[in-house]
């Protein structure tokens, strides 16, 4: 047998592994992520592949706290609201689902899928009798703690694309997808409303302004641009400039923030992707060149 298929650790062939895996148990996930990597590293499978494997592994130590869009960057509809009042946000969103809550933020009525809209749009006279309760889904709801592998084999048992995240109080804690669980195993799914991923955190541009994605730890901004931000409640520049927000804003819209000027480049309907960021002129104290 050629050398490539031969493992340098302990001179058994990967094919040897691969025999007493299937008529043994395995040790530990980490002797099976060893075999897996042997196999990679004799090209019998593909750094994807490996890949995959590893996700689909982590996720069963990891819980829907880990990857909840949370609350407060969260998109839904009150069922009491005007199709014309939330009909331009479902448009601008341009997701597939949204929870339909009542008066009570807390208290959530259902799951309303954009497809069942489309008739409004075709047939605006429609709009005047449409009820929200008529057309509803049923919400599925997880605790925080639920295990991912779990909700994976959950979403696949109810046929649900999306499942609201309650804490122990049983409060809402925000809200989870299935695309959010698959995401973990074969890496972020990207899609026509998605902006390009670069390397960087933060671009300096020619003009004087920034780009600033907003999943920079506040740490690293502060340290680019020399100031002292606050990053006592929030570890990223996205989550501070929402919280000041006190909303999930769209593109285009700024704020003022410390000694800067914070402008929505890409929004979601659920977070916050990309910020420019300006030093504001009337603050007298402002340098656009970090000492």
């Amino acid at each position: 047998m050629s050398d490539d298929y031969s493992d340098q650790n302990n001179g058994r062939s990967w094919l040897e592994r691969v025999g007493q895996f299937f008529t043994s148990t395995p040790g530990s996930r980490e002797e099976l992520l060893d075999l897996m990597r042997s196999m990679r590293d004799s090209h019998v499978i593909d750094g994807d592949t490996l890949g995959i494997i590893e996700g689909a592994i982590g996720v069963s130590d990891m819980q829907v706290r880990e990857i909840l869009i949370p609350r407060t960057q969260m998109v839904s509809i009150r069922a009491s609201s005007d199709p014309r009042d939330f009909l331009p946000t479902i448009i601008e969103c341009a997701h597939s689902r949204f929870p339909v809550i009542g008066d009570d933020p807390d208290e959530v009525i259902g799951i309303l899928l954009a497809k069942d809209l489309l008739a409004l749009i075709l047939e605006p006279a429609r709009m005047e009798r449409f009820q929200i309760k008529d057309h509803v889904r049923s919400a599925m709801v997880v605790p925080e703690s639920k295990r991912l592998d779990s909700l994976l084999r959950e979403f696949r048992i109810t046929k649900n694309h999306m499942a609201i995240v309650v804490n122990e109080y049983g409060g809402i804690a925000g809200l989870v997808t299935i695309e959010d669980v698959l995401e973990q195993i074969v890496g972020e799914i990207e899609d026509e409303h998605d902006i390009e991923e670069d390397d960087y955190l933060i671009k300096d541009l020619e003009n004087g302004e920034h780009t600033v994605k907003a999943l920079t730890p506040i740490e690293d901004f502060n340290e680019h641009f020399q100031c002292e931000l606050s990053d006592e409640e929030f570890d990223t520049i996205g989550g501070l400039v929402m919280h000041a927000f006190g909303r999930l804003p769209g593109r285009e819209e700024s704020i003022d923030l410390g000694p800067f000027q914070f402008t929505v480049l890409s929004a979601d309907g659920r977070t916050i992707r990309l910020l420019r960021v300006t030093h504001r002129q009337d603050d007298p104290a402002l340098d656009a060149s970090p000492e």
